[in-house]
């Protein structure tokens, strides 16, 4: 259905007055300074030209000028604190992001989050550029190697930030014209884990660039689905490359290039004793002919982008245009014979994706008191999905009346998503700063078409230099992962091994919620900062998304309505060499009636939860972690020590009512707690020359502690965390 003429008027108009701000802003930069009284009308001296990197530290500083946090809730972790963090460099990206407030972890292998009850809906940012979805799955993509510091921005978010809205992640990479030099590393352990990495960092002229890549293998790819020190069938692969080259323009522009690669295979881990079923040729199964710790099912996933970016930065005007790409697969490879005999259905899943976009920011310093911005983002994205899947006829009362039978099926969805902002940042008094806005967004899909007006405003008050108050409202347009859609072959498999408790397949619709954010930071004398922040929102069509069935890829579904809110606190302390944190958040996350994509539910729990709310199966009620390390230099080297704590109350999982009926997510995994320890010596070996030797001692008491027990929505199989890990590194600087 074709959106109301009033609509697509207000689409025009929004367009025009966006176009309008970059063609005046455009003729402004071009202009020429007017002389001064005193300046001769002729100069008689041409323009010194300033060294590369102060025009890059510049343009660096008006790039984050586009897009503040303007009293949204923000987190930064830089260069040192990376490091103070287990594994430090060579650690996952999803573990770097659980030291930060509000985070509870999921399965760590695959980079699941959950930042204040959302399940993902993060928004990766690499140099204020949006980074596009890829195939949910286990790669990460995310190098910290590559990271010069984080900033992790939630709450009531600024106008800017559009479509997943959960939490941003800002990435700054590292930059040849600030560190040239390189590096190599070769770090392992326990598990089977080796990692050889490298990276190159350099300038030449106005030509300045970074690179880095990494190869690892270890034999704990997915979480281990028993409490075991070590996982059967759990090897993984990895290679990353990433790549950023800046060129200098002139004075006042640049132009960015940033590329990236990844190539990644898993095994899925097996879980033995497993009772079968039935054999392959419809026969019952014979106690001796399969064994489940034997299942041999893979993953294979490719990711890549790049991204072209020109920034020109003239008085006081800033802004930024970036073209992006980006292709994406995932490939689920079952066990052909073991998954009949186990499951009843063997499914070829492979799913690709391939995008396109644009994005471009402005930010007009109109006058002492008002800082304009505005821009707009489109990206466009094409799914494929293919899957050959094996089953059984069945009958009635689902028994196999024969061999088996092969259904295929392809599928095609095409999903687009722009959206344009204008926001001003009005400095009331100065003390006292109003940043309000709105941006329009547009969600034209296959399977659904939307569009919605979101008011922003966040206001900002220092009554002293120490003391920080904010508090914001937001109005959020959330479309779902197009990746993550259902395919809508369900009454293909009636009467198979494979059908669904029902064909009713309503579509995926876009979430639209309310939220509300305020806090405080207060800052005390010897560099003792705290923090405390809460958080409400009211969602319509609250998004959501699992694991279904045998393939380990996303499907997305609604709740008719959703309800998340919490409190988090955050404290640090930074003196000389040594510095501590602390994070606490307490969070509640409920929803209540699914509507759509109702075939993936059983028809019991679909009644309990039509009626009832419910918590999601990633609400965690408690997270926290702490944290401390102490680092000093000497004249021929330095030393970093460090220790952490993760805690979490524990994910939900099912529960059984008094009259023996099942609650889904009524119960929670029990509490966990793991404590990490972690030395660092270098040791100078020249001019810019620097020998490291780093041990990591992950989860030191060795606790076997619960991430999921295979129940829950969406949860198709159980997690424990990581046993005791004990890795080393060696690496080279230069």
């Amino acid at each position: 259905m074709r959106p109301p003429i009033r609509k697509l008027r207000l689409i025009m108009h929004s367009f025009r007055v966006f176009l309008l701000f970059f063609v005046s802003a455009a003729a402004l930069a071009a202009q020429p300074a007017p002389p001064s009284e005193n300046s001769p009308a002729t100069p008689d001296k041409t323009p010194v030209e300033l060294p590369a990197f102060i025009v890059s530290g510049r343009l660096d500083q008006a790039r984050d000028a586009i897009a503040p946090s303007l009293g949204a809730s923000s987190f930064l972790i830089g260069p040192q604190q990376l490091l103070d963090l287990p594994q430090g460099a060579d650690a996952p990206f999803s573990q770097v992001l659980l030291r930060a407030p509000g985070v509870a972890g999921d399965s760590a292998a695959n980079g699941d989050l959950h930042l204040r009850g959302e399940h993902a809906n993060l928004q990766y940012r690499i140099n204020n550029v949006l980074l596009p979805e890829g195939i949910s799955g286990f790669g990460l993509e995310i190098d910290p190697r590559f990271v010069n510091s984080l900033q992790l921005v939630t709450g009531s978010l600024p106008a800017q930030y559009g479509f997943h809205t959960a939490g941003i992640v800002d990435i700054q990479t590292k930059s040849g014209s600030f560190a040239p030099g390189g590096g190599v590393s070769l770090y392992g352990g326990s598990f089977g884990t080796i990692r050889p990495s490298f990276e190159a960092g350099g300038a030449a002229g106005s030509l300045s660039y970074f690179v880095n890549g990494s190869l690892e293998h270890n034999d704990l790819g997915i979480e281990n689905p028993t409490p075991s020190a070590t996982a059967l069938h759990d090897a993984t692969d990895q290679l990353r490359l990433f790549s950023y080259a800046s060129l200098i323009l002139g004075d006042h522009s640049r132009l960015n290039v940033m590329a990236s690669a990844s190539n990644s295979g898993f095994q899925v881990p097996n879980t033995p004793g497993l009772p079968a079923g039935t054999s392959p040729n419809g026969t019952p199964w014979v106690p001796g002919h399969f064994d489940s710790a034997a299942l041999d099912e893979n993953q294979h996933e490719k990711n890549a982008y790049g991204v072209i970016t020109y920034q020109k930065s003239a008085g006081d005007l800033d802004t930024q245009v970036s073209v992006l790409a980006r292709s994406s697969s995932a490939h689920f490879l079952p066990d052909p014979v073991g998954d009949l005999y186990f499951n009843g259905v063997a499914s070829d899943v492979a799913r690709k994706l391939a995008s396109t976009g644009l994005q471009a920011d402005a930010s007009l310093a109109w006058s002492d008191t008002h800082t304009w911005r505005a821009g707009l983002m489109v990206l466009n994205e094409a799914v494929t999905a293919d899957s050959a899947t094996t089953v059984f006829p069945v009958d009635a009362g689902g028994n196999a009346t024969g061999p088996t039978l092969t259904l295929t099926d392809h599928g095609r969805l095409h999903g687009l998503f722009a959206g344009v902002y204008l926001q001003d940042e009005w400095k009331l008094t100065p003390r006292l700063t109003l940043n309000y806005g709105a941006r329009f967004d547009v969600f034209n899909a296959t399977f659904d078409r939307e569009t919605q007006l979101s008011p922003r405003v966040n206001f900002l008050f220092k009554p002293v230099d120490s003391t920080t108050f904010h508090a914001g409202y937001a109005r959020y347009f959330t479309p779902p992962p197009v990746e993550d859609v259902p395919g809508s072959a369900v009454a293909r498999f009636d009467g198979t091994s494979n059908a669904a408790p029902s064909d009713q397949d309503d579509p995926v619709k876009a979430e639209r919620s309310d939220y509300f954010d305020a806090g405080i930071s207060q800052k005390f004398a010897a560099g003792f900062t705290t923090g405390l922040d809460a958080y409400y929102k009211r969602a319509k069509n609250q998004l959501d998304d699992g694991l279904f069935g045998q393939s380990l890829i996303l499907s997305a579904f609604n709740y008719a309505e959703g309800e998340i809110y919490g409190v988090e606190f955050t404290a640090s302390y930074a003196r000389g060499g040594f510095s501590t944190y602390l994070n606490l958040a307490h969070s509640v996350a409920k929803g209540r009636n699914w509507t759509s994509s109702q075939f993936l539910f059983d028809p019991a729990d679909l009644a309990y939860v039509k009626d009832h709310w419910i918590f999601l199966d990633h609400d965690q009620a408690v997270t926290g972690s702490a944290g401390a390390s102490y680092h000093w230099d000497e004249s021929r080297g330095s030393t970093r020590l460090y220790a952490d704590v993760l805690y979490g109350s524990g994910l939900r999982n099912d529960a059984t009512a008094a009259d023996g009926s099942n609650i889904p997510n009524g119960g929670a995994v029990p509490a966990h707690q793991t404590l990490n320890l972690g030395a660092e010596q270098s040791f100078k070996a020249g001019r810019n020359r620097v020998w490291k030797v780093r041990l990591d001692i992950v989860n030191l008491f060795d606790r076997s502690y619960q991430l999921r027990d295979g129940s829950g929505v969406g949860v198709n199989a159980a997690q424990y965390g990581m046993r005791r890990g004990i890795f080393g590194s060696v690496g080279y600087t230069f």
